[in-house]
């Protein structure tokens, strides 16, 4: 049989090939010996006892030799093209063999069993972060992406997706009940103490204010307009003023000087009772869900949504184009610090690869008989000739020497039964 020039396209494959026509040949050599040898010797029986042994192993080698030739010939095709039955078994067979192929790979190479084994066998967790940490990989990665995003962008805008996704953002937003929320954080504000710091930011701002000299003018400006007019004549309005102000002073700096201060007190309870109120009370909630409303219908966020989203992509398309380098080094160092940290995470790494051992385990699960249906199909939509001749190039040598085996042994056998013929002639 000659051989595709497809299935002999490598070096290794034609050597191959090679090999089994040497083989080949050399087995059809033996054979023709083995005949030669059984004439000559039979010719040659008068002339000595001897060449009836010879006759006898080479007959009987000659005998083996054709059988086992039919015996290899006969699995591939039909022996001298006569129609024998049972003979050309694999292209007899070709869709029961496909089927029974794909059955057998789906049974015993992609059980769950297995399969899991095999993938805790590979580190994947390692792979990634020697991937990422190679310099030149994270830099192609981020090239990559970059050039990805571009495109990215603009499906997104031309296929309805920024809207459907702002629409959704939009009533998600507007859904959130936002007076528990903002409940919840006061009252964590204030449990972990953070609001005396608040109180004394208030009273340091209210000091610097009282203190200044318009503050003080308009104080004064009031008092005096509130006072009669002789106390004006005197210039009580000062005075007063003063002591106004020395006893605020006076006031502010005992409450920051004292963490045990009453008033610290009463402001707890104050922010305490307020953090209740907002909690609780409906018109707060009415009126922060109001606010809340009245802040997603203003223009200026829309615009600001737009603009932001205009920078960004304008931002992306000069990094990708080749304009901007800052968003490739920055994208290709955070690879590279991922990959580093990656590696020094042995939990993390357990982590990713236990989960990647499961999604594939299930994966392959769920296409496992796909995969042999697959490997089935193609197999009967094989050419007879190049499916034999695949199956030949590489298990044909060990098959040829079958007929090795079958000279020998009938030979042998043979040679056993003559001489065992000759000795009860004897007796």
């Amino acid at each position: 049989m000659t051989l595709p020039a497809a299935l002999i396209a490598t070096p290794v494959d034609a050597e191959r090939a090679a090999e089994l026509r040497r083989v080949k040949w050399l087995a059809t050599g033996v054979l023709a010996a083995t005949f030669v040898i059984f004439i000559a010797a039979k010719t040659l029986l008068p002339v000595h006892p001897l060449f009836g042994f010879i006759a006898a192993f080479a007959e009987a080698a000659t005998i083996g030799g054709l059988a086992d030739w039919y015996a290899v010939v006969a699995l591939f095709k039909r022996p001298l093209g006569l129609p024998i039955p049972h003979t050309a078994i694999i292209q007899s067979n070709q869709a029961r063999i496909a089927e029974k192929l794909g059955e057998f790979i789906e049974n015993n190479f992609l059980e769950s069993g297995p399969v899991e084994a095999k993938l805790r066998e590979i580190d994947f967790g390692s792979f990634i972060a020697d991937w990422l940490r190679d310099r030149k990989r994270s830099e192609d990665l981020a090239r990559f992406v970059l050039r990805m995003l571009p495109e990215a962008f603009a499906a997104t805008e031309s296929s309805g997706l920024m809207q459907f996704i702002s629409r959704r953002v939009t009533t998600q937003v507007l859904a959130i009940d936002l007076a528990p929320l903002a409940a919840g954080a006061l009252r964590g504000f204030v449990q972990e103490g953070k609001h005396g710091g608040l109180l004394d930011d208030i009273l340091r701002v209210l000091h610097q204010t009282l203190t200044q000299q318009e503050t003080m003018a308009v104080i004064r400006d009031k008092v005096r307009a509130e006072m009669p007019t002789l106390l004006r004549l005197y210039r009580a309005d000062k005075f007063v003023v003063n002591r106004i102000i020395a006893s605020a002073t006076k006031f502010f700096e005992e409450v920051r000087n004292d963490p045990q201060h009453p008033f610290r007190g009463e402001f707890d309870r104050m922010l305490l009772s307020f953090v209740d109120r907002l909690g609780s009370d409906k018109a707060f909630a009415d009126r922060i869900d109001g606010l809340k409303r009245d802040l997603m219908a203003r223009p200026e966020l829309a615009n600001l949504g737009r603009t932001v989203w205009a920078n960004v992509k304008d931002f992306i398309e000069r990094s990708a184009s080749g304009e901007s380098q800052v968003l490739q080094h920055q994208l290709a160092r955070m690879l590279v610090e991922a990959g580093d940290a990656l590696d020094g995470d042995a939990d993390l790494r357990g982590e990713i690869n236990q989960g990647l051992v499961a999604i594939l385990r299930t994966v392959v699960a769920e296409q496992k008989s796909g995969v042999s249906g697959f490997i089935a199909d193609q197999m009967k939509s094989w050419d007879m000739e190049q499916l034999i001749s695949l199956i030949e190039v590489n298990v044909g040598k060990d098959l040829q020497y079958i007929r090795f085996n079958g000279a020998l042994i009938g030979g042998l056998a043979g040679l056993a039964l003559y001489t065992l013929e000759y000795t009860l002639r004897l007796l």
